[in-house]
C-alpha cells in the first residue's frame, strides 16, 4: 500500500469522530462496496484541474490582447472542505501590484514563483489574509514578496491537501484545512535563519506577537466582509521562535514602488499597509514547523475555533479526505478512460466551491447589518446566482437537498436584513433557486419566499436594475456611447441580456406564484415573461438592442461581443439562445424547427472571428462560448426541435475538447466563476443537464461513463446505464427508463424523484428518429405554431 495514500477502512473510521458535511452521511461508503475500483473517486480528484487555460488556438478565440494573460477556470488548488469558508491556498501572483484577470486571482498554473500561501477564504484566493511565506535567509517587506521558484514536479493537489517543494528556499510547504482552520507545514532545511513572514495586504491593519508561539491580527473594519469568516485572525506555531519583529509599508502611490518602510525587531504590535510580523526559528535538516491559522469575527473567536479544531497536520488531513470521499462517494462512475475520470471528479470537487459556509448551527455569525447572532441552522454567504444559478444549484439539488434548504433560508434571511433578495449582475436568478427546489419537492416556507422575490420584481429601488424601465416598455434600452462603440466596450446597460434574463427570472416567479394560488400575480408574470420579444428583431434574426426611443440600434453585427453594450459578455450570437423558459417560443420567431435547425447549426459553424475581445470568451466551437455562461445551455436545444442526435455529438465534443485539451491536462476555458463551468462538466459527462433549472427538467445528452450511480439527497439511487458506450458509440439508439421503453430525449425530476434507471443503448451512427417527434419535445411555455 501506498503510504501517503491512508487506508480506506482506516480513513472512514476516522470520519466517524468528525461532523460530517451537510447530508453526506458515513453510509454511502456504498460505492466502494459495489464498485470495488482499483482507485478510489477521492483519489480521481485533483484540484489542479482549471489552473490552466487552453492551449490550441482554434479553441482559444482571439483573446487575449497583448500584455495579458489567457484566461483560464481561474480555480485554486488550495485545501478546503466542501462549501467552506476557509482554504489553505497556493499563491504565485502578486496580486496586490496588479492583477489582469479582471478579478484577483491567486494562482496560475503556468507562474514559476510562488509568493505566499494564504489562509482566507474569499472567493478569488487573491484577497485572502493574511499572506504567510516561509523564507530562508534574506526577506523583502511586502508587497515585494520574497517569492521562490518552485519545483512543479514536487506540486501535489488532491481534495484537503496541497504540497510544493520551495526550490528557492529548499523548504517544502504542505496545507490542509478543517471547517476553520487552515494548516501549513514547513520543512526547512539546517538554518539559522528559517523565517515565516505573515502580513496583512494592502489596506492593513493591526498585527501583534504574543509570547513566543502566537500571532494575532486584525483587518479594518470598512471591507464590507459580514458574510465572511471574520476580520481576525489568530496564528499559533508548534514551537517558540528565536527571534521576531514587525514591519508596515506605506504606499501611497504605485509610482512610488515600495514606499516607507517600517521594520523593527523585537517590536510586539505594528499598525498601518501590509502590516505584519516575522518569526525566526533556528533549524535543522528536515525539521518541521507548522503554524495553524483561524479567523473569526472577533479575537476571541478566532481562538476559539483554533483550539477547538484538529491540531495534528495528518490527522487533519486525514479527515478532509474522509469528508471529500463521503461526498464523491455519492456518484460513483464504470467506464471512461483514465483522463475522463480524473477530470470529472476534479470538476465534481470544484463545483463545491460556493456558496460558503459561514457558521454551522449553534455558531455566531454577522449578518449583513453587522449584528452578531447565533445560528439557528447551517448558514450560508451569498449564491453568485448569474454564475452557478444555472447549473451548479442543480446539482446541489440532487445531491444535497438538506444543504440546499440552509441556502434558501440563509438567502431569505439575508433578504429580511436587507430588504430586497440577493441577486447578482443582470439578472435575478435567486427564483430560479427557489421555483426549482419546489418542483424538485425540497420542503420550505415558500410563501415567505415569495413576497421577498416578487418584491424584487416590482420594486424599483431593488436590485433589478433599469426595473422600471422594463415595467413601462417591457425591454430596457442602451445607451450608444461616443464615437465608435466597438469593442471592448464595458460601459452601457446590457439592455438586451437584461431583458432576456428578467423574463426567465419573471416565468419561475410565475410558476411560483401560480402554485401558491396567487393567480393574478402568475398572470402579470407570465405576460412578463414574454418580453424577450421586444428585443428580438426579425429583419437579422438576433437580439438586438434598441435606444431609448425604440428604435434598433445600428450598426449590429451579431459576431462582435460586448461586455455590458447591449449583451453581458456575449455576442448577438450567443445571447440569441438566452431563452430557456420559451425555447419553443424561439423556435417559433425563426421560422419553425427547420430555420431553428438551420440557425443553430450555423452557430457552431460560423467562424469566431470578432474585431473585439472577450477576454472570458474561451472555448469556442463556431460563435458558441464555452468559457462563459450565456450560452451554455445551446447544445442541449436540439431536443426541442427534433434533433437531440446533435446534442448528444455536440456535448461529446466540448466535453473532450474544451476541458483539459492542452499540455497540462488540467485546461478550463473561460472562468469557472465558483463552480458554475466545472457543474457542467459534472452533469453534461453523467449525461443530462437542465437547461432552465427552475424547471425542474432535464436534457438528455451523451454520458461519457458505462454506468453512473447517483446517490440522490433522499438515499434513492438514480442510474444511467450506456451500453455499447464508446468514443465511437456516441449515439443514443434506444432507451428505456425504468425497464419503460423511453422514446423523450429529456426526463424530469419526478421521474427520479424515487429511484430510477436510465438505459441508454449507444451507437456509432446517430438514430434520427429517436427523440424527434415534436410530442416528446421538453416543456415550453410556447406552444409550437400550428
Amino acid at each position: 500500500m501506498n503510504p501517503a495514500i491512508p487506508d480506506r477502512r482506516a480513513v472512514l473510521a476516522v470520519a466517524l469522530t468528525i461532523v460530517a458535511f451537510g447530508g453526506v452521511d458515513i453510509g454511502y461508503a456504498w460505492a466502494a462496496e459495489t464498485t470495488r475500483a482499483a482507485v478510489a473517486p477521492v483519489d480521481e480528484a485533483n484540484p489542479l484541474v482549471g489552473t490552466a487555460p487552453l492551449d490550441q488556438p482554434r479553441l482559444i478565440g482571439n483573446a487575449p490582447p497583448p500584455g495579458e494573460p489567457l484566461y483560464s477556470g481561474m480555480t485554486s488548488p488550495g485545501a478546503s472542505l466542501p462549501l467552506s469558508a476557509t482554504e489553505a491556498a497556493p499563491v504565485n501572483i502578486n496580486a496586490d501590484l496588479s492583477f489582469a484577470t479582471g478579478v484577483p486571482v491567486s494562482y496560475g498554473y503556468g507562474r514559476p514563483a510562488m509568493v505566499g500561501f494564504t489562509s482566507g477564504g474569499s472567493t478569488y484566493g487573491a484577497r485572502g489574509e493574511p499572506m504567510i511565506m516561509p523564507v530562508v535567509g534574506d526577506w523583502t517587506v511586502p508587497p515585494d514578496y520574497a517569492t521562490s521558484y518552485y519545483d512543479k514536479a514536487s506540486e501535489k493537489a488532491s481534495p484537503g491537501y496541497y504540497a510544493v517543494d520551495l526550490a528557492t528556499f529548499h523548504t517544502r510547504v504542505e496545507l490542509t484545512a478543517t471547517q476553520w482552520t487552515s494548516l501549513m507545514r514547513f520543512t526547512f532545511p539546517a538554518s539559522h535563519r528559517s523565517n515565516v513572514v505573515v502580513n496583512l495586504r494592502r489596506a492593513g491593519g493591526k498585527v501583534t506577537v504574543v509570547g513566543d508561539r502566537t500571532l494575532r491580527g486584525v483587518a479594518p473594519a470598512t471591507r464590507g466582509d459580514h458574510d465572511g469568516n471574520g476580520r481576525f485572525f489568530t496564528a499559533e506555531f508548534s514551537r517558540p521562535f528565536t527571534r521576531f519583529g514587525t514591519f508596515h509599508a506605506t504606499v501611497n502611490d504605485k509610482g512610488e514602488g515600495l514606499g516607507r518602510e517600517d521594520v523593527q525587531a523585537g517590536r510586539c504590535t505594528v499598525s498601518g499597509s501590509y502590516a505584519g510580523a516575522y518569526v525566526t526559528f533556528d533549524t535543522r535538516a528536515g525539521e518541521q514547523v507548522l503554524v495553524r491559522v483561524a479567523h473569526g469575527h472577533t479575537a476571541d473567536e478566532a481562538d476559539q475555533r483554533l483550539h477547538a479544531a484538529e491540531g495534528d497536520f495528518d490527522r487533519a488531513h486525514a479527515q478532509a479526505r474522509t469528508v471529500w470521499a463521503q461526498l464523491f462517494d455519492r456518484v460513483a462512475v464504470d467506464g471512461g478512460t483514465p483522463k475522463q475520470r480524473m477530470l470529472f471528479y476534479s470538476t465534481l470537487y470544484h463545483s463545491f466551491a460556493s456558496p460558503r459556509l459561514i457558521a454551522r448551527k449553534g455558531e455566531r455569525y454577522t449578518d449583513a447589518n453587522g449584528q452578531v447572532h447565533v445560528a439557528g441552522y447551517d448558514r450560508y454567504g451569498p449564491v453568485p446566482f448569474w454564475d452557478t444559478g444555472r447549473n451548479q444549484i442543480a446539482l446541489l439539488m440532487l445531491l444535497e437537498p438538506p444543504v440546499v434548504q440552509d441556502i434558501m433560508r440563509s438567502e431569505l434571511d439575508r433578504a429580511h436584513e436587507r430588504g430586497y433578495m440577493n441577486t447578482s449582475f443582470h439578472g435575478d436568478h435567486a427564483v430560479l433557486l427557489y421555483d426549482g427546489a419546489m418542483r424538485s419537492g425540497i420542503t420550505f416556507d415558500y410563501a415567505s419566499a415569495y413576497e421577498a422575490l416578487r418584491k424584487n420584481a416590482m420594486d424599483p429601488k431593488g436590485p433589478r436594475g433599469y426595473l422600471a424601465e422594463y415595467m413601462k416598455n417591457g425591454w430596457i434600452s442602451d445607451i450608444v456611447p461616443p464615437g465608435n462603440p466597438s469593442p471592448p466596450y464595458a460601459g452601457g446597460k446590457a439592455g438586451v441580456a437584461t431583458t432576456l434574463e428578467y423574463a426567465w427570472d419573471d416565468h419561475a416567479l410565475a410558476d411560483v406564484a401560480q402554485r401558491l394560488g396567487r393567480k393574478d400575480d402568475a398572470a402579470m408574470f407570465l405576460r412578463r415573461a414574454a418580453n424577450w420579444r421586444n428585443v428580438f428583431d426579425p429583419s437579422t434574426g438576433f437580439m438586438r438592442g434598441k435606444t431609448a426611443d425604440g428604435k434598433w440600434i445600428s450598426p449590429f453585427d451579431p459576431a462582435e461581443p460586448y461586455y455590458n453594450f447591449m449583451m453581458k459578455e456575449a455576442s448577438g450570437w450567443s445571447t440569441l439562445w438566452l431563452v430557456p423558459h420559451d425555447v419553443q417560443g424561439l423556435m417559433n420567431v425563426l421560422g419553425g424547427r427547420d430555420a431553428f435547425n438551420a440557425k443553430l447549426d450555423a452557430f457552431f459553424s460560423t467562424p469566431y472571428q470578432p474585431k473585439g475581445i472577450c477576454r472570458d470568451c474561451t472555448g469556442v466551437i463556431g460563435q458558441y462560448v464555452q468559457g462563459n455562461q450565456p450560452d451554455q445551455q445551446a447544445a442541449y436545444l436540439y431536443a426541442w426541435s427534433g434533433q437531440p442526435w446533435k446534442t448528444q455529438a455536440l456535448t461529446r465534443r466540448i466535453l473532450a475538447e474544451l476541458y483539459g485539451s492542452d499540455a497540462t491536462g488540467y485546461g478550463y476555458p473561460g472562468m469557472d466563476d465558483q463552480g458554475s463551468t466545472s457543474s457542467w462538466y459534472v452533469l453534461s459527462a453523467m449525461g443530462f443537464y437542465p437547461v432552465d433549472p427552475a424547471s425542474a427538467d432535464y436534457i438528455i445528452g451523451s454520458p461519457v461513463f458505462d454506468r453512473v450511480r447517483l446517490r440522490l439527497g433522499n438515499g434513492k439511487l438514480f442510474e444511467i446505464v450506456a451500453r455499447n458506450n464508446s468514443d465511437r458509440n456516441i449515439y443514443i439508439q434506444s432507451a428505456s427508463l425504468n425497464g419503460k421503453p423511453w422514446t423523450k430525449p429529456w426526463f424530469s425530476h419526478v421521474d427520479i424523484a424515487n429511484g430510477a434507471t436510465l438505459v441508454l443503448t449507444m451507437g456509432p451512427t446517430p438514430n434520427k428518429t429517436w427523440g424527434a417527434d415534436a410530442v416528446d419535445a421538453p416543456p415550453s411555455m410556447s406552444a409550437p405554431k400550428p
